[in-house]
């Protein structure tokens, strides 16, 4: 596995580092060794997958408050998305800003730490994307912050075609983690 840290302090991009020959080829997707060697405890507790149909879909800015923040390794598995991070830690050198990285089916992958949002926008019909993250799912602590927050200025690729309405009405992030 290949890891390139982000301008986000904490963030990293994972790409898989393939063996190939005749057969086609084989890579290493996950290896909590070479996560605590870069400084990443990262337990996975729940895999998730989205399918989205539309190129245009957005999903996001979702993130879990703390006690029940989450870490997440992203990957499209299908089709390409537009992936967005936004760092919330009050106490980090990067608060309040966002990084973007375009994720596709040739494997590579954003780990995302606790204490961020994280969102995506499709480029590509019937698009999938698996998330591992280290904590449970836990609705009374889940939140929203608006994808198109003009504070946060976001750059995304194209208008949002599809999103959900609780996405759509997300309020604006407030600079605190409680939402």
């Amino acid at each position: 596995m290949i890891f390139t840290p982000t301008p986000l302090a904490g963030a990293w991009i994972v790409d898989q580092e393939r063996l190939e020959d005749e057969r086609g080829w084989f890579a290493r997707t996950f290896c909590a060794r070479e996560f605590q060697a870069h400084g990443l405890q990262f337990c996975i507790a729940q895999c998730s997958v989205s399918f989205n149909r539309q190129r245009g879909t957005l999903r996001g800015l979702h993130y879990q408050a703390p006690p029940h923040a989450e870490a997440k390794l992203v990957r499209c598995t299908r089709g390409a998305i537009f992936d967005v991070i936004v760092d919330l830690r009050a106490d980090s050198p990067s608060a309040g800003r966002w990084y973007s990285a375009e994720l596709d089916d040739r494997g590579r992958m954003l780990f995302v730490p606790q204490g961020f949002a994280h969102g995506f926008m499709t480029l590509s019909d019937d698009s999938e994307v698996l998330y591992l993250m280290n904590e449970f799912h836990q609705r009374e602590s889940a939140r929203r912050i608006a994808w198109n927050d003009p504070a946060l200025a976001i750059r995304w690729p194209r208008e949002a075609v599809v999103m959900s309405d609780s996405d759509r009405n997300a309020p604006p992030w407030n600079g605190s983690l409680d939402g």
